[in-house]
């Protein structure tokens, strides 16, 4: 038996203060439906972040799992760019 294709996002960790969690923002372009100006939408995802890796500013992919609590359906599957230290 075969899973369905789950879907994935890619975003930039705008928070990691919960016990393995993090907050996802991601951004899209979508043009106005009357005028056709590009405008960006951003949404977050809380994301499940078993290794609590992620740091403030990284760029990671996420893909959608079961639910895990109230908010969480989403889990990092892996870190794009690391955020640069300062």
């Amino acid at each position: 038996m075969e899973r369905g294709n789950r879907k994935s996002r890619v975003g930039g960790v705008g928070s990691n203060k919960m016990t393995k969690t993090v907050v996802v923002k991601v951004e899209r372009r979508v043009a106005n439906r009357k005028y056709g100006k590009i405008v960006m939408k951003a949404e977050k995802y809380k994301a499940h972040d078993e290794k609590q890796e992620c740091q403030i500013g990284d760029r990671v992919r996420m893909v959608e799992t079961r639910p895990m609590s109230k908010d969480k359906r989403w889990r990092v599957a892996e870190v794009l760019q690391k955020s640069v230290e300062v």
